[in-house]
């Protein structure tokens, strides 16, 4: 599927996805723009090149599993599921409102929705589980599970890396948000992650790095990941924490704080003028 995806309107789509997500967060009143921002291209390019899944038939047995473990950056999984046609997009107003299906972390409810998320380090364990699950009852998918950088400080993320290795999960494929920011600051302040590419190959996975902004760089790291045999893979995307929006990039301010009705306008304008240079 992947060789016929047109890359440029995936990069039109990006532009459109983050203008979503700020107005969303905007009208919520809070929200966490950053992760969410840094996510777009690496989910786009799931869900209209990597993953074999079906708005029309969310729950299809054979289908591919995507698995957002940092779920606070769900604005983002909430308005690629909605432009893929998973439900309508006027849902998007009700983020973090009473009643909604759209809350602040992923709750089961939602058609393309997996799995309820948000405590930070379990997302890989429950895609092990998964992927092992379909290996046994002779289901051929996949299962992807997004991370945080910050994420990989949680222990029980490197006891599922080694179960994964273990049971030799060629059916799963992680992915770094390597945004190098988390809440409290830079990562390498916070926990230094060493080299992170090492890592997790002494971990027993065949791992990758691109960049996570580069659609056509995602294409060619997802392909080669998918005809890795016999060893579960990790892709490692290196991004922008507020990819997109001048005064959020590279900020951990904007870790959990909703731009206001000012801010957002000077967002969605910058967001204009970056979708108005492709062609």
């Amino acid at each position: 599927m992947s060789e016929e995806v047109d890359l440029c309107m995936l990069e039109k789509k990006a532009v459109e996805i983050r203008k979503e997500i700020l107005t969303m967060l905007s009208e919520a009143g809070s929200g966490h723009p950053g992760g969410s921002l840094s996510l777009v291209e690496i989910l786009l390019w799931l869900y209209y090149g990597a993953a074999r899944v079906d708005p029309m038939s969310p729950d299809e047995k054979n289908r591919d599993w995507v698995i957002l473990s940092k779920g606070h950056g769900c604005p983002a999984l909430y308005a690629v599921l909605a432009d893929k046609g998973f439900f309508p997009k006027e849902e998007l107003r009700t983020l973090r409102k009473l009643g909604s299906r759209l809350q602040g972390h992923p709750q089961k409810g939602l058609p393309g929705l997996e799995v309820s998320s948000g405590s930070l380090g379990q997302g890989l364990s429950i895609s092990v589980g998964i992927a092992i699950g379909n290996r046994m009852d002779g289901i051929d998918s996949r299962v992807y599970c997004i991370m945080g950088d910050g994420e990989t400080n949680e222990g029980q993320v490197w006891e599922a890396a080694m179960t994964a290795a273990h049971y030799k999960l060629e059916n799963i494929c992680a992915i770094i948000d390597y945004n190098k920011l988390q809440i409290d600051g830079f990562t390498c302040e916070v926990k230094e992650p060493g080299e992170i590419k090492k890592k997790w190959e002494a971990f027993g996975w065949c791992a990758h790095e691109a960049d996570g902004h580069d659609l056509g760089g995602l294409k060619k790291v997802f392909e080669e990941a998918a005809r890795v045999k016999g060893r579960p893979q990790i892709v490692i995307a290196h991004t922008i924490k507020g990819k997109g929006v001048s005064f959020m990039e590279n900020k951990a301010e904007w870790h959990g704080v909703a731009p206001k009705k000012e801010q957002l306008e000077i967002a969605l304008a910058e967001l204009t003028e970056i979708g108005s240079r492709i062609k």
